[in-house]
C-alpha cells in the first residue's frame, strides 16, 4: 500500500509541489479533486519537493487534495490492435474504442546504444520527386520539414503516410486544431491508410501537459513495432508546439530562462526525442520526419536552430513547395548511389541550372538582355518548376529521373548540360520521341 499525501505545498499553473520519499523521475500520481481523480507525472525532484504536472490542469484542486504515487511512469498498450486506432495525448481512446489494459509498455527508455546501430542504407520512396529525386529519405533517418505558418505541411505529412513504402505509419499530432487532426484522420482514411497506421493526437484546446507526452508514446510503440521486424515512420507536428509546452512548464516551475524564454535543457530536450530513430540489426527501423514551424520563418528562432544540430538534414517547405536550396537530407548520398546510376548526376545538374535560371530571373526583372542562353534557362525553370518542384507531381524515381531527361533535352543541347557523355549517350531521349514538355506546350 502506497502512502497517500494530503498536504500539496504549491499549486502553479499545471504544476503541483509535495513533499515526499521514494519518488522516482518520470513516475505517475493520482491526484484527488472534487471533479475527480487526475493523471499526473513527476517532472522535478529536488531533495523531498516533487514537483508533478497534472494532465487534465489543476482546475479543482487545492492544498488540501490526495496525492498517491503509482510506483511506475506512464505505460501504453501495445499490440496490433491498435493499428487503425487514435488516441489523445496520454494514449486513452479518442475514436471511442476499447481501451487496452494488456500487454503495456512504459514510454521512456534511453536511445539504442550506438555500437548496435545499422548504419543505413535504404531509401523510402514517397512519389515526390523533391523527396525522393533530389533528397532522399532513408530509413532510420530523422529529419525535419522546416516551415512556417500557413504552410501546407499537414497535406504533405498525409501524402508521405500515404504513399511511403513502410510497414506502420506513427502519426502524432501536437496543439493541431480540431479541423487540422480532421484532415489528418480523414486524408488516411480515405487513402487507404489508416489500416496501417496509429494516431496520437492533442489538440490545442487540450491541456498543455498532454502535448509533452505525444512524442514519447508515439516512439514507444514505434520502437516496439521495430524490434518484431517492421519498419515504422514517425510523423510528428508540430514540434515547435511541443518546444512551447516545455516552456510554459518551465515558466510555472520558475526556471530561469534561456533563449526567447525557452528551457536552457531544449537542446536535451528534443535530443532524447530524435535520438530514437534507428534501424535495428536482423529487426526493423524506426524513421523520424517531423514538422517544425518557425515563428516569422527565423531559422536562427531557438528551435529550428537547436534542431538543426540534431537531425540530419531538414526539408524547407515554403511558398507551397519543397526548395530545393536549403533543403538537405545528410543520408542521401548513402542510397543514391545504389538507386539507378544517373541519380547523383541528375540531382547535381539540374539543381546547379536552377540556380543559373534564379540568377537569370533577377536580371529579367532589372531589365537587362536576354541572351539565347538566357531564354533556355528561362524555359528550363519553368519546366522544372511545372513538372518537378510542384507539389502536386507523384511519380516514382525512375518516371522523375526519366522526366529529368526530357526536359534537359527539350531546353538544352547535350553538351550544355554539363552531364558526362556516358550518362548522355545512355539515357539522352532519342530525336525522334517527343518529350513530355513539348507534349504540354503542343
Amino acid at each position: 500500500m502506497r502512502t497517500i499525501y494530503n498536504k500539496i505545498r504549491r499549486v502553479s499553473g499545471n504544476v503541483i509541489m509535495v513533499q515526499a520519499e521514494g519518488v522516482g523521475f518520470g513516475e505517475l500520481a493520482m491526484v484527488a479533486a472534487p471533479g475527480g481523480s487526475s493523471l499526473a507525472e513527476v517532472i522535478k525532484i529536488e531533495d523531498n519537493r516533487i514537483f508533478l504536472q497534472v494532465f487534465g490542469g489543476s482546475s479543482g484542486i487545492s492544498t488540501g487534495s490526495e496525492v498517491q504515487f503509482l510506483g511506475h511512469g506512464l505505460k501504453v498498450a501495445f499490440s496490433e490492435n491498435l493499428l487503425g486506432r487514435v488516441f489523445n495525448g496520454i494514449g486513452e481512446p479518442r475514436d471511442k474504442g476499447p481501451r487496452f489494459t494488456d500487454n503495456l509498455i512504459e514510454i521512456t527508455g534511453e536511445p539504442v546504444n550506438p555500437a548496435k546501430r545499422v548504419i543505413p542504407h535504404k531509401m523510402i520512396h514517397t512519389g515526390i520527386p523533391m523527396i525522393d529525386l533530389f533528397n532522399s529519405l532513408v530509413e532510420s533517418q530523422k529529419i525535419s520539414i522546416f516551415t512556417s505558418a500557413g504552410e501546407p505541411y499537414n497535406a504533405l505529412l498525409s501524402r508521405v503516410a500515404l504513399q511511403a513504402q513502410v510497414d506502420i505509419i506513427l502519426l502524432g499530432g501536437m496543439g493541431v486544431r480540431f479541423d487540422d487532426y480532421l484532415f489528418l484522420k480523414n486524408a488516411l482514411e480515405e487513402g487507404g491508410a489508416l489500416t496501417r497506421s496509429i494516431l496520437f493526437i492533442h489538440t490545442a484546446a487540450e491541456p498543455v501537459a498532454e502535448c509533452l507526452m505525444v512524442p514519447d508514446l508515439c516512439l514507444a510503440v514505434a520502437e516496439a513495432f521495430a524490434l518484431e521486424g517492421k519498419n515504422v515512420l514517425v510523423l510528428l507536428t508540430d514540434m515547435t508546439n511541443f518546444c512551447d509546452a516545455l516552456k510554459e512548464v518551465a515558466i510555472s516551475m520558475e526556471q530561469v530562462p534561456a533563449n526567447r524564454g525557452y528551457p536552457g535543457d531544449l537542446y536535451s530536450q528534443l535530443a532524447a526525442r530524435y535520438e530514437k530513430a534507428v534501424d535495428f540489426e536482423e529487426a526493423g527501423s524506426v524513421t523520424i520526419l517531423s514538422v517544425t514551424t518557425m515563428p516569422g520563418n527565423d531559422v536562427t528562432h531557438p528551435v529550428p536552430d537547436n534542431t538543426g544540430y540534431i537531425t540530419e538534414g531538414q526539408y524547407y517547405l515554403n511558398n507551397g513547395r519543397i526548395e530545393p536550396f536549403g533543403s538537405l537530407s545528410r543520408l542521401k548520398q548513402l542510397v543514391n548511389k545504389d538507386s539507378r546510376e544517373d541519380h547523383r548526376a541528375i540531382m547535381d545538374g539540374m539543381v546547379h541550372l536552377y540556380a543559373d535560371y534564379q540568377e537569370t530571373l533577377e536580371k529579367k526583372a532589372m531589365g537587362f538582355r536576354m541572351s539565347a542562353w538566357d531564354n533556355k534557362l528561362l524555359d528550363y525553370g519553368t519546366a522544372f518548376e511545372r513538372e518537378l518542384l510542384d507539389l502536386s507531381v507523384n511519380i516514382p524515381l525512375a518516371a522523375a529521373l526519366d522526366r529529368s531527361w526530357q526536359i534537359l533535352s527539350a531546353c538544352f543541347k547535350p553538351q550544355e548540360t554539363g552531364l558526362s557523355s556516358e550518362l548522355i549517350d545512355k539515357f539522352w531521349p532519342v530525336n525522334d520521341e517527343k518529350s513530355k514538355v513539348d507534349q504540354d506546350r503542343a
